[in-house]
């Protein structure tokens, strides 16, 4: 990618993540510009992605960098000595060679029922593979972010996040008047923009911030799916209808 190409790429991004989170902090902004810089991935086609404060590469990230780098190959093993088929418990190794004769970068990745969203309960299987690719992938092209990927689907009080614990995504954070645009609000606006299905938009919700319903999730998850959805209906319209039909339930047809 040209230097003008990727000027191109650090604004792009800039102004989504500016629509998107008008508040966002400055650090933040600073971090973004150089993971832009650095990996030069695009935020409106979800390879990266703000979760809980943080900005982490996604598994379509990684294969775009690994795209640009000409990766020769990726091989994956499933060690079945470790893994428990009973337990859904997987652990895969996977090998990333940059070029034919290189030494291959190796990576693990282990799933279980514990440590996946359940809405992909019963695939935990693909679930280890993928962190196992990405973890490879991280390693053979030197990105010390963390892939969403990676991420188990419950944080403990006591772990990374606990100053960001679940809150309503509908309501302030404090008493006080707001000027940044209600969660809700900005939901219900991509809904009219795009004139989405407000059912199926919720229940894609829930199956990406991984909860039951949308209420249950936090305000940095709603946040995210927000920003998800907004790339999905600029990039690919079509497509995202497409993805909400897959969550329509099913019409009984009487006899």
């Amino acid at each position: 990618m040209s230097r003008t190409n990727s000027a191109s790429l650090i604004r792009d991004n800039c102004r989504l993540v500016k629509k998107l989170y008008p508040e966002l902090p400055p650090f933040e902004l600073r971090a973004l510009i150089h993971i832009t810089r650095a990996l030069r991935l695009s935020l409106s086609n979800g390879e990266i992605l703000r979760l809980q404060g943080r900005w982490y590469v996604t598994h379509a990230g990684l294969l775009r960098v690994a795209t640009r780098g000409r990766c020769h190959g990726i091989s994956t093993t499933l060690l079945q000595s470790q893994s428990d088929a009973i337990g859904k418990r997987w652990v895969f190794k996977a090998t990333v060679y940059k070029s034919q004769n290189a030494r291959g970068f190796v990576g693990y990745g282990d799933a279980d029922p514990s440590n996946v969203s359940p809405a992909v309960r019963g695939a935990e299987m693909r679930v280890a593979e993928t962190r196992a690719v990405n973890r490879a992938l991280r390693k053979a092209y030197g990105i010390g972010l963390c892939s969403v990927e990676e991420l188990g689907w419950s944080p403990k009080p006591s772990e990374t996040f606990q100053s960001n614990q679940a809150k309503p995504f509908n309501v302030a954070s404090n008493g006080h008047r707001n000027p940044q645009p209600r969660l809700r609000d900005q939901l219900c606006l991509l809904i009219r923009q795009h004139n989405l299905d407000p059912n199926l938009v919720k229940t894609y919700a829930a199956y990406f911030c991984g909860t039951e319903t949308i209420k249950e999730a936090s305000r940095d998850l709603v946040e995210s799916f927000i920003s998800h959805l907004a790339a999905s209906a600029k990039e690919d319209l079509d497509g995202l209808i497409c993805k909400l039909n897959s969550f329509a339930q099913p019409v009984e047809v009487r006899q």
